[in-house]
């Protein structure tokens, strides 16, 4: 069903699992502001052309706040697609596709070294802020497909609800209405609480409707989805 990802597995189609975390636990983002940067690297790092000065021109056009594109710069050429995402305290997930040769790396290491640099900026700390490189698996299953994105975007989302994992277990309907406006995940771009140019989200809209999707969600975080067992024994630690 999932193979680990080494970089000849990766063709162009190909769809990544992709976890990133913060080094011996540790927080990668301490705020909405960093959490927010979150956004812009992943909105615009996803591109074959990179500014000398991406966060610069985008103070220079008043769009620091926004998730808009500088005129001036090139039309957009994308290195990936990204299908979903979830950022939380020590960690993100991403599900890619492999748009361009080797995108998926190139777009991890734009990431990595632009939300590190920011980080030590900020808080004057040095060393790794990541736990090594990421780690991947790529998607050859439908099933899995489908899984992984309820991951990512509900239960991984649920860890971070107010009141805590069982809680928002035990209140499905409650915690996913709130996942569904947490802003640094991408549940809300498909359900149409935000209309933002991250996510490609046709993938998703052609394979389920929200409810579907909401439906779909519930039986994998109360653990009734038929492949549970196997899908989280194949992973063997790749989630926690």
């Amino acid at each position: 069903m999932i193979r680990s990802m080494r970089q000849e597995d990766i063709d162009i189609g190909s769809y990544v699992h992709v976890v990133k975390r913060g080094t011996r636990g540790l927080p990668i983002v301490r705020d909405d502001s960093d959490r927010f940067r979150f956004l812009l690297m992943l909105t615009h790092f996803n591109d074959s052309f990179a500014s000398l000065n991406w966060y610069r021109d985008l103070q220079d056009d008043g769009l620091q706040n926004s998730l808009k594109r500088p005129q001036h710069w090139p039309a957009r050429d994308p290195l990936v697609h990204i299908i979903s995402f979830a950022l939380v305290e020590n960690h993100f997930h991403l599900l890619l596709q492999e748009f361009t040769e080797g995108g998926i790396a190139r777009f991890m290491q734009k990431i990595g070294t632009g939300m590190a640099k920011r980080f030590n900026e900020r808080y004057k700390e040095h060393g790794s802020l990541f736990q090594g490189g990421y780690r991947g698996k790529v998607v050859q299953d439908d099933d899995y497909f489908r899984y992984v994105n309820a991951y990512i975007q509900v239960k991984n989302v649920f860890d971070v609800h107010p009141k805590g994992y069982r809680y928002a277990r035990d209140n499905f309907d409650n915690a996913y209405d709130w996942a569904n406006k947490y802003p640094y995940a991408s549940l809300g771009d498909y359900t149409g609480i935000f209309d933002r140019p991250v996510v490609n989200k046709e993938f998703l809209s052609s394979m389920y409707t929200p409810e579907e999707f909401r439906e779909f969600a519930k039986d994998v975080v109360l653990g009734r989805h038929p492949l549970e067992e196997e899908i989280e024994a194949h992973q063997s630690g790749f989630f926690e």
